[in-house]
């Protein structure tokens, strides 16, 4: 773990949220009291920042700091309100496209993928407040600085999200094994919004079930799935190509 991917101690961390630093994540020792730990919970929730409780021992791989029990990871991008974003898109005159991702946690994958939409053309990247790659350092190293560039906006709830989307004239399409059509059998032109789910799950179904369509990518070898990254750039460039019809 880099010392510059995050901060420790119970005043530096509430100092940063008062100052809306942009944190990834809260992490308290369980065991912390006091009342300070309400004022951090109260700041957590007020900037939408996730707070986690782990065991005393879960401190033991943090390097040798006087932590009191708390770190925050600090996230080395800006995180953009989608709501003021999706009305930029539409004032240019353009059909909104952003990419939805679903619990992705390798930091690797998601850089990569982060580089792919940017080279696609994706006006925005959506990931969940809780359970999704810390964007840190390395994940900025793997989009080749796409992170820099390409707005990421972190949403508490998906599902809310999701249906801010379908309101606002946006098509929910998302990559699935499970689905019946192949990617370049289902039109994904207009105003588009892809989704794509973690390499283990998938989307989560709660979350097919509000799509407007579902595909998947045809597979001619023994080996059964792609990596999440690989599957991504196969689907954003056939919603390209069909940007230019």
């Amino acid at each position: 773990m880099k010392k510059d991917n995050f901060i420790y101690g119970i005043h530096p961390v509430l100092e940063a949220l008062h100052a809306n630093k942009e944190i990834e994540k809260v992490i308290v020792s369980g065991s912390l009291r006091g009342q300070s730990v309400g004022e951090l919970r109260t700041l957590c929730e007020k900037g939408q920042v996730p707070l986690q409780y782990v065991p005393n021992e879960w401190f033991n791989k943090i390097p040798k700091v006087n932590h009191q029990g708390i770190i925050a990871y600090i996230s080395a991008v800006e995180y953009h309100p989608l709501e003021q974003i999706l009305p930029m898109i539409y004032d240019r005159g353009e059909d909104p496209f952003l990419l939805i991702l679903d619990r992705i946690t390798d930091v690797r994958n998601f850089g990569s993928i982060a580089r792919t939409a940017e080279c696609a053309g994706v006006h925005a990247i959506i990931v969940p407040s809780r359970g999704h790659a810390l964007i840190n350092s390395d994940a900025v190293k793997t989009s080749a600085g796409a992170l820099n560039t390409i707005p990421v906006c972190r949403e508490e709830n998906l599902k809310e999200t999701i249906t801010f989307l379908k309101n606002s004239g946006l098509r929910i399409v998302a990559a699935t094994e499970k689905a019946e059509k192949s990617y370049t059998d289902v039109d994904m032109s207009g105003p588009v919004a892809l989704i794509m789910g973690s390499e283990e799950d998938g989307v989560s179904s709660a979350y097919l079930k509000m799509c407007d369509a579902t595909v998947r990518i045809p597979l001619h070898g023994e080996i059964t799935s792609l990596n999440v990254s690989v599957a991504t750039g196969i689907v954003l460039f056939e919603i390209c190509k069909e940007r230019r019809i």
